[in-house]
């Protein structure tokens, strides 16, 4: 473009196309709306995704941002600015005078940084910290070195030693200033309380590392910086526009920074124009102008929401959007509370775990991206609750059941029931967290036993507890619960703190959904409740619309099978999904309850959905599910269950995909291994192959289907547990040839340390993963110990083995089927 070039904004072309969206929207809809309100609505999207990613980091590290002020860089940062504020409850923002290039600016005037780090590994105690600020002060004098050699003058040089501090028996390391001893527990211990909202008296404190950061300035930032002082001219403005903000128009005056004056004050609404940004100054927020010329805005006012709400038959889109997006949000900011405030590997590294918030029905409104297996299937558990409990309910109570035969899955994962109380002191939703715990008993370390036949052997379990009562934590009562029966609990301590933690997790969900109504008002929020689940119903009917009939017999390696037929109903558009011709529920523990089969069907189906919509219970609304009773889809107490929820579920998943014909099998099992003994307790699911499609190759090395959980990192595994990491590396040429290939499965070896039991329960050892349309098998799985000695024992598909010292387990997992003949490939 040429120095001069006249580029105005093109006004007319906008409203032309807002004009046309609007009228197309106006048409599917059955709303009469302005093309101002679409645009806003675009808008507030927009604003509510700025503030969710704001919440996400902040959450993570235990801040509340309503307490800080919010800092506004970029061009177009300081006109969202006061929404996005709104949208987080923060009454205040900062906008420097050179917002709009702040990062150009601060790279311009950055440090010179430079950080090194040392292992240290010792308890931090008075004796120690003497060793400590020998090893910093050495730390200090590399860094200096290495700054001088750098051209900068040691008078210009600054040190900043730290120590990084961990709870002994955990793996959560905060960094401290290095100070005196009392001074740097206190630190921590304040950091601990913000970060997960508890501390443990109980532990010492460990030293995991020391470091120093070495800052240094150049001769140019060591000169004194002239203030950017704000000028004298008087404040006027310019001229006068209609803006369209919160619903309708508002006569807006413009201002010229470089002519607004300190002690100046500008009530919204107001526009302020200056050469590298544009800042807007919403209705109920006024700015004032301090001495640097920095703008500091204030809401005067009470928070209004910039939506008008419509609560009608017909929703509005961006309201639908906004609200998918919020109810998602809660459940992201429920999961980051619970990953920060347990205790276990189990949820805090693996992420076994999953955060839901639920209609006052009990109907799965919307979920965090967590488990499908739970998620399908927790609304079953809520629903559980309400039936036991209902009449009963008071506010400050919280409740908890495992019982597979009341929406449960298996008895490891607890399922944490809050009631949320808003008007006249009934119940208007629910919100839940399922955590797989690390052990609950059973007749093998870490509860996921291969060879259980009742479910008494499989750990203690409950249909319903209460587990919180009027804001009283019941501990004696949680602890003699786990304590009971012939399999108790083997660490009820860590039981108990991370139910602790999904109690916390769920008073996180009943926080924000109150400050939801208190944006919205309850009847709107519990309108789009009932919108939401509308719309992921029409997105699951018009998949069925082009959807065939078709059924598919899975074959397990027990000699059990999973037959599925889907009836597609054109008129209706609806689907039958019927799984008689099933097993009858079996001797082993791979019985899939009831909740399972379901969470399946509703996975499967959420997937061939491309809409970005949140999964819930209105994607079941048009299938009919036929389970036959004492199957092992729905089978009777006492049946073993444990590997129901994570075997059996993956091979419904693939039985579903393969009657509609999309996708080849997965590895088809979660690869189950546990280990441990009286003191230890570990437990993880192993990657695998993914199946092909018709136009895409299966993916390696990936958790499939219902599982969604990451393995545990080397380093914590290593800290945590007597074992050594020997290798985890992807099995080559195991996944299922053909047009487009199957994903390969992997190959993970532990050496043990110290006498324990492991366990395997895994699928797919006898029977391959099926391929599609001509494509190959992939490989089944293998499952071996190598002993010390040298020799080796192959392992069952389900078994338990006494490993000694120096002995290696070693886990081959299947690879996922072709797609196509490969002769097809061009």
């Amino acid at each position: 473009f040429g120095k001069n070039a006249d580029l105005p904004i093109d006004k007319k072309t906008v409203l032309d196309k807002f004009t046309e969206l609007t009228d197309r929207i106006n048409s599917a809809t059955g709303t009469e709306q302005a093309p101002e309100e679409v645009a806003e609505g675009f808008l507030n999207v927009a604003v509510e995704n700025m503030a969710n990613a704001i919440k996400k980091i902040s959450i993570q590290r235990g801040y509340d941002v309503k307490e800080y002020t919010l800092c506004c860089f970029g061009g177009a940062g300081a006109q969202h600015a006061c929404m996005v504020a709104d949208a987080l409850g923060i009454k205040s923002i900062f906008i420097h005078p050179l917002a709009g290039v702040l990062s150009a600016y601060g790279m311009g005037l950055a440090d010179h940084r430079l950080i090194r780090e040392r292992s240290f590994e010792k308890l931090l105690d008075e004796k120690n910290t003497v060793e400590i600020k020998a090893a910093l002060d050495s730390l200090g004098n590399e860094c200096r070195g290495e700054m001088q050699n750098q051209g900068i003058p040691s008078e210009n040089i600054h040190t900043l030693p730290r120590v990084h501090l961990r709870y002994e028996g955990t793996d959560t390391t905060l960094i401290v200033n290095f100070s005196e001893y009392k001074i740097m527990c206190n630190d921590f211990r304040e950091m601990h309380m913000q970060r997960f909202g508890f501390v443990m008296e109980d532990k010492e404190l460990i030293v995991e590392a020391v470091s120093v950061e070495a800052i240094g300035k150049t001769e140019a930032q060591t000169e004194k910086e002239p203030l950017i002082e704000s000028v004298a001219a008087p404040s006027t403005e310019t001229a006068t526009v209609a803006i369209y903000s919160h619903g309708k128009f508002h006569d807006t005056k413009l201002y010229l920074r470089n002519q607004l004056n300190h002690g100046t004050n500008i009530k919204g609404t107001a526009i302020i124009i200056e050469n590298t940004s544009t800042v807007v100054i919403e209705p109920g927020w006024e700015t004032s102008v301090n001495a640097q010329n920095n703008l500091i805005l204030r809401r005067v006012e009470k928070t209004q929401t910039s939506i008008i709400a419509k609560t009608s038959v017909d929703p509005d889109p961006m309201m639908l959007e906004i609200f998918n997006n919020r109810f998602v949000s809660i459940a992201e900011q429920m999961g980051y509370t619970l990953q920060n405030t347990a205790y276990s590997v189990n949820i805090k590294e693996r992420l076994d775990f999953s955060c839901a918030i639920f209609d006052n029905n009990g109907n799965l409104i919307a979920n965090a991206p967590h488990i499908p297996v739970h998620l399908g299937s927790m609304g079953e558990s809520v629903k559980s609750i309400i039936q036991t409990f209902g009449n009963s309910m008071q506010k400050g109570d919280v409740y908890m059941l495992n019982s597979p035969y009341h929406g449960g899955t298996h008895l490891p994962d607890i399922t944490v029931v809050t009631p949320v109380f808003i008007d006249k002191g009934r119940v208007q939703f629910y919100v839940a967290s399922r955590g797989h715990h690390a052990d609950i008993g059973g007749i093998t370390p870490g509860s996921m036993p291969p060879r259980s036949k009742t479910i008494y052997e499989e750990g203690v379990f409950t249909s319903g507890f209460r587990l919180v009562e009027k804001g009283h934590f019941r501990e004696a009562e949680l602890t003699k619960w786990l304590l009971s029966g012939d399999y108790p609990s083997r660490n009820p301590n860590q039981n108990i703190a991370d139910l602790r933690a999904q109690v916390a997790a769920n008073e996180k969900g009943v926080q924000e959904l109150n400050k939801l109504v208190g944006n919205y008002s309850l009847g709107t929020v519990q309108a789009y409740m009932g919108h939401v689940m509308d719309n992921a119903e029409d997105a699951v009917r018009r998949v069925i619309d082009v959807l065939k009939d078709g059924s598919f017999t899975c074959n397990l390696d027990n000699g059990s099978a999973i037959s599925v037929k889907i009836t597609i109903d054109r008129m209706n558009r609806s689907a039958c999904i019927d799984f008689t011709g099933t097993s009858p529920q079996q001797d082993d523990n791979f019985n899939a309850p009831e909740a399972v089969c379901k969470a399946a069907v509703l996975y499967v189906f959420r997937t061939l959905v491309k809409d970005d919509i949140p999964l819930n219970a209105g994607c079941l609304r048009p299938l009919d599910i036929i389970i036959p009773k004492s199957s092992m889809l729905n089978p009777r107490l006492p049946v073993a269950v444990v590997a129901g929820n994570v075997e059996t579920s993956q091979h419904i998943v693939d039985a579903l995909y393969g009657a509609l014909g999309v996708i080849a099998a997965s590895q088809g099992t979660m690869n189950n291994f546990t280990f441990g003994n009286e003191q230890w307790q570990y437990y993880e699911t192993i990657c695998g192959g993914a199946g092909a499609g018709p136009d895409f190759d299966g993916a390696d090395a990936v958790h499939t289907h219902m599982t969604n959980s990451r393995i545990t990192d080397p380093e914590v595994l290593e800290w945590r547990f007597p074992v050594m990491l020997e290798s985890f590396a992807i099995r080559k040429e195991s996944g299922g040839d053909g047009r487009y290939h199957g994903g390969n499965g992997v190959i993970r070896r532990i050496r043990f340390l110290e006498p324990m039991t492991a366990a395997i329960l895994s699928s797919h050892r006898k029977v391959p993963p099926f391929g599609l349309e001509g494509g190959d098998n992939g490989k089944c799985g293998k499952n071996r110990v190598k002993r010390k000695n040298g020799s080796v024992m192959e392992v069952e598909g389900q078994d338990e083995v006494r490993m000694e010292a120096g002995d290696v387990f070693i886990i081959e997992t299947p690879g996922g089927g072709g797609y196509g003949n490969s002769g097809n490939s061009e």
